[in-house]
């Protein structure tokens, strides 16, 4: 799972190695099925694990961590559906669905083992060779159109979810940051999910900090680390992506000009 549906909405996914790795900001709605080996996904506030056969669905503009496991021997395996919001507008104008109310539910659920969804995304692998060629739009925009079908059947609640396009409102900037500062995204992303323009969004954060987004975000995932390091005797290469660094060189380096001695010494 990779999160970037820019080149088709239906993805197969394919790991030998353990890997906790990829963009962290998901753009759009998406179902999976773990298809062999063990999946683990945290939004920063719950952490949910998924096994070979779990359905599950992960909700738009979400923060995401996860970390696959492939099965002794063998890969790490999944099939994703991806629904832009162009396709949800169109969808919603064919059949006559929208929303409701607004649903609050976490970043990602767990979805029955038992319905037809579950067996309909089962049978999309016999569909993998023609859908990676990507050379056949419209059996793919139909396999979009009956997964969306079969997952409101499946929980018509959903649809509140899926049928919702608006943008993320203005909310609290000290508390969204203090709960989101270790995810690895781009500055703008984290100002569309505040409900703020990149100008707004680093305005607003000087007013509250009193210094730049880029040099707060640094501050405070080294402090984390520091504190993980000394009081709970992590290892610096246990850490580093959980605190939003890319290369353990990189945070090593940060490490040591903000404290004056390596991880490995505290």
């Amino acid at each position: 799972m990779s999160f970037d549906n820019k080149k088709v909405p239906i993805q197969y996914s394919c790991y030998f190695t353990r890997s906790s790795a990829g963009e962290q900001f998901v753009p759009e709605h998406a179902i999976s099925l773990i298809v062999s080996g063990d999946l683990e996904l945290n939004d920063g506030k719950s952490i949910s694990k998924f096994k070979s056969g779990d359905l599950y669905f992960c909700r738009r503009n979400s923060l995401m961590k996860y970390t696959k496991y492939p099965p002794e021997g063998g890969e790490f395996r999944s099939i994703s559906i991806f629904f832009d919001q162009e396709s949800l507008r169109n969808f919603s104008m064919e059949f006559g669905y929208t929303s409701e109310k607004q649903e609050s539910s976490p970043a990602f659920l767990q979805l029955p083992s038992t319905s037809l969804l579950h067996a309909y995304m089962s049978s999309l692998k016999g569909f993998e060779a023609i859908f990676q060629q990507k050379n056949d739009p419209e059996l793919i925009a139909l396999k979009q159109k009956e997964a969306v079908l079969l997952l409101l059947k499946s929980d018509p609640k959903i649809g509140n979810i899926l049928f919702d396009f608006s943008e993320p409102g203005k909310i609290d900037l000290e508390a969204f940051m203090a709960r989101n500062y270790h995810f690895n995204v781009a500055l703008n992303k984290f100002a569309y999910l505040t409900g703020r323009s990149l100008s707004t969004f680093k305005r607003d954060f000087e007013k509250i900090f009193h210094t730049t987004p880029s040099k707060w975000l640094l501050k405070r995932r080294l402090q984390e680390a520091y504190y993980l390091i000394k009081e709970q005797q992590k290892m610096a290469s246990e850490i580093y992506l959980s605190l939003g660094f890319e290369d353990l060189s990189h945070f090593s380096y940060t490490f040591k000009k903000q404290f004056g001695t390596a991880p490995s010494y505290i």
